[in-house]
């Protein structure tokens, strides 16, 4: 959660860039039927800027689970790496759906570090994105 407050102009922006989905699980905002919070790539209490550049959307969870965090051990290693940027556009770089889209998995040591570090894969996100893969809305495709 931001400790300054995000102009209204500012998060329209950051809505817009985002398409209106959560930048790690990619959950959009019409299926979780809340609005998102404005997450802080870098986070504030490391230094992080209220800027366009340092702002992108994020589901309640996956804001709560992130935290202050920018780095989480990688399961498969054990090193410690950085959190995925979602204002990058590589997450298919990084995770892909498996499970016919139920779950995401991490293809990369950030990859995998997010998948545990935010609880991507949380049982009762699992079977939301059950009951989405019936709307037709979920994954998202792009």
């Amino acid at each position: 959660m931001s400790q300054t407050p995000i102009p209204a102009d500012l998060r329209r922006r950051v809505e817009a860039d985002a398409r209106r989905r959560c930048g790690y699980c990619l959950c959009l905002v019409e299926l979780v039927g809340m609005e998102m919070l404005v997450d802080h790539i870098r986070p504030e209490s490391h230094g992080g800027k209220t800027v366009r550049s340092n702002l992108w959307l994020a589901c309640n969870k996956c804001s709560e689970f992130k935290s202050d965090h920018t780095h989480a051990e990688d399961p498969e290693t054990g090193r410690k790496v950085r959190l995925f940027n979602p204002r990058r556009p590589d997450w298919s770089k990084h995770f892909r759906w498996v499970d016919g889209g139920l779950k995401i998995e991490g293809l990369t040591p950030t990859g995998r570090a997010t998948v545990v570090r935010l609880k991507l894969n949380r049982a009762v996100r699992v079977i939301a994105r059950g009951n989405w893969l019936r709307t037709g809305k979920h994954p998202p495709r792009d």
